[in-house]
Parts: structure tokens; sequence; C-alpha cells
């Protein structure tokens, strides 16, 4: 089940074993079964007495020996599927939303002075003139973002994070609608919209930062 061979060390054993266990976890997209299978296999190789009995069962004859072959092919494609996994989240991490992030963060982190700097003199046309390019800029970044983020799928196992990113991505959008709408013609719930939405795309991102974390625990 855990796809190692017979001669394999106790911690090649561990190794496989926890790699497994992440690939097919429920909250990765997995089932129950087979983490109870995996934990079985476990409760077995990961024992040194335990282990022992079960080798000399699987050497016990032809019939013990095929079977024993045909669970070592399972598990070594189980293996070699988890690891296609894995790299196929760290390609996703890197290429789409590890950018994405910055490009997020250079439009929500500098708001608040953005912010400071217009309620000097909302009317003073220098200081609106400076905002404005801040919005422009800002679109410019949501832009690529926008391309990134459709320009490769994300892995089954990143499918929540993902979806979770697209709402921060989308509460940003929403954020800079309202804050052109103020430009144009100083409504303040149109900045105070505007404000919060980005408040919420401020915390959705921390979020995002803990969530990022544990997919690759």
């Amino acid at each position: 089940m855990l796809g190692v061979a017979a001669t394999a060390t106790a911690a090649e054993i561990k190794a496989a074993y926890r790699a497994l266990v992440k690939r097919h976890h429920p909250d990765a997209g997995g089932d129950d079964q087979t983490i109870l299978s995996l934990n079985a296999a476990w409760e077995v190789l990961g024992d040194a007495q335990r282990r022992a009995d079960h080798d000399r069962r699987a050497q016990a004859g032809p019939a013990g020996s095929a079977r024993s072959a045909a669970v070592g092919r399972a598990a070594r494609r189980a293996s070699a599927e988890a690891a296609r996994g894995d790299a196929e989240l760290l390609a996703w991490l890197q290429q789409v939303y590890a950018p994405i992030d910055r490009l997020l963060g250079q439009v929500i982190n500098p708001f608040p002075a953005q912010l400071r700097a217009l309620a000097a003199d909302p009317y003073d046309d220098l200081l609106m003139e400076a905002f404005c390019a801040y919005l422009q800029q800002s679109q410019s970044r949501l832009q690529k973002v926008e391309t990134l983020y459709r320009g490769l799928a994300a892995p089954a196992s990143a499918r929540a994070f993902s979806l979770s990113l697209y709402h921060c991505l989308s509460q940003v959008q929403d954020a800079l609608t309202e804050l052109e709408r103020y430009t144009m013609g100083y409504v303040d719930s149109y900045l105070r919209d505007g404000r919060e939405m980005l408040r919420e795309a401020k915390a959705r991102r921390t979020r995002l930062h803990e969530e990022r974390r544990r997919l690759e625990i």
C-alpha cells in the first residue's frame, strides 16, 4: 500500500506514508477509505515486529507473492501521482499565486497613505490628480492579475484556495470602481464603500497567507 521496497528503511517507509496521506487526505480531495488503508499499512510496516511477520507471510507462496507485487505496483502508482500533484501545486503557487499576491499587495497596502493625503483637501487638484494616478496604476496591476489568474488553472488540491483568491481579486476590483466614482462626483458613500471593500480584501489576503502555508503541510 505504501509502495516501498522490501528493503526500505524505517525512514523511507515513514516518508512514503506521509506523502501518500498528504495526497489522499479528504481535505485535499481524497477519500476516507484510502486513508484507512494507508493507516492500516502504516500500523504494520511502521512496527518492526509486525513488518517482519508481514514479510514472512508475503513470501509464503506464489499467490502471496503475486498479491504483494500487485499491491506494490498500485502503491508505486499512487506515490507517483502524489509526487506529480505536489509538483503541480508548487508550480501554480510560484507562477500564479505568488505574483498575484504581490500585485494585490501593491494595490491594497498603499491605499491608507493615499487616502490620508487626499483627505487633507479632496478639492485640491494636485492631490486629486495624485489619487487618480494611484487608481490608474492599481487598475493596470489588476489587469495583470486577471491575466495571471486565467493563465494556469489551479490543481485539484488548491481549488478552494484559488476560489478565495478570486474573491479577493473581485473585492479589490469593486473597491477601485467605487473609488473612481468618488473622484468623478465627490459622493462620500462611494469613498466609504471603496474603503470598506479594500479593508475586507486586506483581511482576506491575510487569510490567504495562512491558507497558503497549510497547503504545503
